[in-house]
């Protein structure tokens, strides 16, 4: 990526997760005077990240790729294994390729974010040509949400159901325990790279959300399923957040939301950490030149890939736990490209409506689809009841664990 071209721009970037890191990082290397403010900067990210290898961006080095699934599964009506490598991020090695060694980083917590100034707690102000949020999301409140709940294993316990070099992308299988009229999740499971296994229960698409007691009590049903069984005292990470952040509009007077507050967070995945970064250069090359940040970063194709990704989310939000096997079982029967127009093509638009209309058409039995466009049953688990075990009510928020999903 070139210099700024003569034209002198000066950064500001709030909000140092791996988004923000690597905004602050391609900035500072392609000549700009960046500023980067966080209330722990230096903190190692939380969550675990995951993506498929082809998704990273080529200036990453491979320390960043703690571990890689060659041929993860897929399991509907039958086991699907995809050809596609996936991987699981090193989360210190993610850090160490991001320095900021030649950027100015502030410690502290923004309470206001302008188009060019951002002040902190304290009253401090800095000011910038541009200034960049990515702090990452809003509060959920009663949008459609990714709810997940994870709990880590050693390997060797894992060992029946995840092996070394395999993965569970989606584990539809009937073993969480769950009823037919109970709204649905499935399972993700990987290998950390670091001697660990995640086990990790996980909604889409629900309203609000699905609550982690209820998570956490279908993730011990499979793992007992599989003869697993645990002490109560394996670390864990919870995951509940919204899935319906649209794109900036272009020509608003404030500061660039980018990364997850953006728009980038996948509507049908709740991926967003691997389109971040692909999509930085995009954005830093914009500036450099002069243009608009946000016109670069979605053009009309990425936002009718958006909008159309937005269908597909409210599809997932109102399906049984048998539609959703149908559905996903004609989804991951259609090609390559028609399955990464929807995982993680930002562009894509014409795969995209192919294997959206293909998966509608080859969902079965016939009256389901109704279900999957919004033509009956649009809000079917609206206001579901997920009656809480009081051992688990009487347990202060603080007892649990606050992290993201696999996309970040």
């Amino acid at each position: 990526m070139g210099g700024s071209a003569g034209r002198e721009v000066d950064v500001c970037v709030v909000g140092l997760g791996p988004t923000g890191r690597a905004l602050a990082h391609r900035a500072m290397r392609a000549g700009l005077s960046v500023t980067a403010i966080d209330p722990r900067p230096e903190r190692l990210w939380p969550p675990t990240f995951s993506c498929w290898v082809d998704e990273l961006a080529g200036w990453l080095p491979s320390t960043v790729i703690a571990t890689t699934i060659p041929a993860p599964t897929v399991w509907t009506k039958t086991e699907h294994r995809i050809d596609r490598p996936y991987c699981v991020l090193s989360k210190p090695g993610l850090h160490a390729a991001l320095p900021l060694d030649d950027a100015k980083v502030v410690a502290g917590r923004a309470t206001r974010v302008d188009a060019r100034e951002v002040e902190l707690a304290d009253g401090t102000v800095h000011r910038a040509s541009a200034v960049f949020d990515t702090r990452g999301l809003p509060t959920l409140g009663r949008r459609r949400a990714a709810s997940a709940h994870g709990i880590f294993v050693d390997a060797e316990t894992a060992a029946p159901m995840i092996g070394e070099g395999e993965g569970l992308l989606l584990d539809w299988r009937p073993e969480n325990g769950a009823g037919p009229q109970e709204p649905p999740s499935f399972l993700y499971s990987v290998p950390l790279g670091d001697g660990t296994v995640i086990f990790e229960e996980t909604s889409l698409g629900l309203r609000g959300g699905m609550p982690q007691h209820e998570l956490r009590k279908r993730t011990l049903h499979r793992l007992a399923a599989h003869g697993i069984r645990l002490t109560g005292a394996e670390p864990s990470e919870a995951a509940h957040y919204p899935l319906d952040q649209p794109p900036p509009r272009r020509g608003v007077a404030r500061a660039i939301p980018f990364g997850s507050r953006g728009g980038m967070m996948h509507p049908c995945t709740g991926y967003s950490v691997a389109d971040s970064l692909a999509l930085v250069d995009t954005a830093i090359t914009a500036l450099c030149q002069g243009r608009d940040p946000i016109a670069a970063l979605w053009p009309p194709r990425a936002r009718l890939v958006y909008w159309m990704r937005t269908r597909g989310l409210y599809g997932l939000g109102r399906l049984t736990t048998e539609q959703s096997i149908a559905m996903f079982d004609a989804f991951f029967s259609a090609s390559p490209r028609g399955q990464r127009a929807l995982l993680t093509a930002h562009d894509d638009y014409a795969a995209l409506g192919a294997v959206l209309f293909g998966t509608v058409a080859h969902t079965w039995p016939f009256r389901w689809r109704y279900d999957l466009v919004g033509w009956r049953n649009r809000d079917r688990w609206l206001d579901y009841d997920f009656a809480e075990p009081r051992e688990e009510a009487e347990r202060r928020p603080g007892d649990r664990a606050d992290g993201r999903h696999t996309g970040g």
